[in-house]
């Protein structure tokens, strides 16, 4: 069996991402291709994150100890899903083509948007990403897990 390499594409979200998250300082997006046209935004994040390799589930158990004694929120689910969550993350909105979730802290508010476009085999998903920092805290955290979010993030588009 030959691997055949993923592409995955960086690029800024473009201004009209911002409206969904107001006043966020920080977004980007990654996408992958794929050639499935029955796959909506719903199904795509429940692959990025049912099969999330076991390092990232790893990091997030770490993080959510380390953040602890800070007060900052937690998710109460690992990888759950339900009609109103995708992993830890609330769904906030979803049409057929965009999943919006994500939620509000002391620290940062935070989205992450799912969509899907196009039609087979050029079909696209992409993971946006937006942060609002809400204090010194939030500011610190951002740039602590940055490096992290950068390699993860691709990591779980190619699991679609």
């Amino acid at each position: 069996m030959t691997l055949q390499a993923i592409a995955i594409e960086s690029f800024e979200p473009d201004s009209g991402m911002k409206t969904l998250l107001p006043g966020a300082q920080f977004g980007d997006c990654f996408r992958v291709t794929v050639n499935d046209d029955a796959l909506d935004a719903r199904h795509a994040a429940e692959r990025m994150f049912l099969r999330q390799p076991e390092w990232i589930s790893a990091l997030m158990k770490l993080r959510n100890i380390m953040v602890a004694p800070f007060g900052l929120k937690r998710p109460s689910h690992g990888k759950a899903l339900t009609a109103n969550s995708i992993g830890p993350f609330p769904v906030i909105s979803e049409t057929p083509q965009r999943l919006v979730a994500g939620f509000d802290d002391k620290h940062l508010d935070f989205r992450i948007i799912v969509d899907v476009i196009g039609s087979a085999p050029n079909r696209q998903v992409s993971a946006t990403t937006l942060v609002k920092t809400n204090n010194l805290l939030g500011r610190v955290y951002l740039t602590i897990i940055m490096p992290f979010h950068r390699i993860i993030v691709p990591t779980m588009l190619r699991k679609i």
